[in-house]
């Protein structure tokens, strides 16, 4: 359970009646990000307020009538993903940089550059969006920011939201090790066992995640497998 002093206020208001809870910003930020969070240990207090700095509770009966329930981890996440937040300055630096973490993170595995074909690394993602004056919402879903945090970088960085595709080929011995790597990292298209006993598969990936392929099959083949990029 959060404590007091770290939740944030969540708030909705219907039929003339305001609802309060105090949550843990954290889940608050997954809710609104489309995650499916129980909020039964993630509230600082188990109650619902009219107004969470007073004190001033709101009565079961109230909440049945509102909600249509008395569990309080279902209303709690209905007041989250209705209603509005209440952070302090701190704390909405904080979602804000956790935020940007994400969205940097989600950017370099799923952008290249195109004049390159190469992806770019995380810190130079993240310089061009503070050069750009790149605002992060905390409290809207990372998905729905990146493109508009792409726009803005393309006066900045050469870069483009894409896929590739690679040819692996790799010993028959290192086959079991290294197959639930190349699932984990994206789509096998195609796989065959060729005549010399190898085996040889074109996987489909996001462009910022090439690096991360073959750095894995160097170190789980020290260095044989073979690669190659399909046009």
């Amino acid at each position: 359970m959060v404590k007091v002093e770290d939740a944030v206020i969540a708030r909705w208001e219907s039929g003339g009646s305001r609802f309060e809870v105090l949550v843990d910003p954290a889940a608050v930020q997954e809710l609104k990000d489309g995650k499916d969070v129980d909020l039964a240990d993630k509230l600082a207090l188990d109650q619902v307020f009219k107004d969470a700095k007073r004190g001033d509770k709101i009565s079961e009966e109230h909440l049945e009538k509102t909600f249509h329930t008395r569990n309080l981890a279902a209303i709690a996440k209905q007041i989250v993903l209705k209603g509005e937040v209440q952070v302090t300055t701190e704390q909405r630096h904080q979602l804000q940089a956790a935020k940007l973490r994400q969205i940097v993170a989600t950017i370099a595995r799923n952008a290249m550059n195109p004049q390159t074909g190469a992806p770019h690394p995380p810190a130079r993602i993240e310089a061009a969006m503070v050069e750009a004056k790149v605002h992060v919402d905390p409290f809207r879903p990372v998905d729905a920011q990146v493109q508009e945090v792409i726009q803005k970088l393309r006066p900045l960085l050469p870069i483009r939201l894409d896929v590739v595709k690679v040819r692996v080929k790799l010993p028959a011995q290192h086959y079991p090790r290294v197959i639930g790597d190349l699932k984990g990292l994206g789509r096998l298209l195609d796989e065959q066992w060729l005549g010399d006993g190898s085996w040889s598969g074109v996987l489909e990936i996001p462009a910022g995640v090439q690096t991360e392929l073959y750095e894995k099959l160097n170190a789980r083949t020290k260095g044989a497998a073979e690669t190659a990029l399909v046009k």
